[in-house]
């Protein structure tokens, strides 16, 4: 009797290309096992599963979570600057932000 497989895509991008990838497993695989079969990491040696977070549809994850067919299997790269502190910066220097943060009219 044949295993049941399952289709997943893996998601990466940098600032200039993103790189989705296709790739059939086991059912049970878990997110770790799809990137290492996905080939990405050769591609794209910056990625340090040990440092680049992961997520699933946008939701985090663990490396052993347990994948779903049809599911995206993103990596994130590492945020270069903490937002909270780049908008206390802005706040500091009395910069109007673009959402919101603006004089009232009356």
């Amino acid at each position: 009797m044949p295993q049941e497989q399952i289709l997943v895509e893996i998601a990466y991008a940098t600032h200039d290309r993103q790189k989705l990838i296709m790739v059939k497993l086991p059912a049970g695989s878990t997110a770790e096992a799809a990137i290492q079969r996905s080939g990405i990491l050769g591609e794209f040696p910056e990625i340090d599963l040990a440092i680049n977070k992961i997520g699933i549809f946008s939701k985090a994850c663990k490396l052993d979570t347990p994948l779903r067919d049809k599911d995206r299997v993103e990596i994130y790269r590492p945020l270069i600057a903490d937002p909270k502190e780049v908008r206390r910066q802005r706040a500091a220097e009395g910069k109007i932000m673009k959402k919101g943060g603006g004089p009232l009219e009356a």
